[in-house]
């Protein structure tokens, strides 16, 4: 019996263990990380919003990279293809400027992309074809809807000038890729009819 105890506790400390020692997201990873490190200082409050448009950024500007490198040997059509490389060229720049502003506000970015950015690369990672080029298309407008509008936001609200320096020029360049991604997407709809 007390054998039986003895391994049964030690079945659910090594349980407990485990799920304590389950992975976060690479996002929230670096957010708490970045709360650890400004709590307590005059800065705690402006960093967290800081943090958080910047972790989430980073994310998203991975993804962007690693969908345009998919899109350029996945694609189809030449428009498809050179938009592709126009997210790889142009989120690298960001990325490499986001990194080098984070670095100057001793901020942690995430090292890997979020769940949800990297569902959308694995759900296109499935398809070929039209079908691949309707799919990326299509999230290039729904993502860069969203970009533009946190983007935006970040410009307006947030109380870092660099930062929000950062997010003023960069909105500039999504607004451009929005547009583009809405013309190939229009371009696209009306040759499937």
């Amino acid at each position: 019996m007390k054998k039986l105890t003895s391994t049964t506790l030690i079945a659910c400390a090594l349980l407990f263990g485990f799920s304590c020692n389950q992975k976060k997201e690479p996002v929230e990873e670096a957010q708490e990380a970045n709360e650890q490190a400004f709590e307590d200082t005059p800065m705690e409050e402006t960093k967290d919003d800081v943090s958080e448009f910047m972790t989430e950024a980073a994310s998203g500007g991975m993804m962007e990279v690693e969908l345009g490198k998919i899109a350029q040997q996945k694609a189809q059509h030449a428009d498809v293809k050179s938009f592709a490389q126009m997210m790889v060229t142009d989120h690298t720049k960001a990325n490499d400027e986001l990194k080098a502003l984070a670095g100057t506000k001793s901020i942690i970015l995430p090292d890997s992309m979020s769940k949800d950015h990297m569902d959308h690369i694995n759900n296109l990672r499935d398809k070929t074809g039209a079908d691949f080029d309707n799919a990326y298309m299509d999230l290039m407008v729904d993502d860069h809807e969203d970009d533009v509008k946190e983007f935006d936001e970040a410009a307006q609200n947030l109380q870092d000038p660099e930062v929000k320096a950062f997010a003023s020029k960069t909105v500039v360049t999504l607004r451009k890729h929005l547009d583009r991604a809405k013309q190939i997407n229009d371009m696209l709809d009306k040759q499937k009819k």
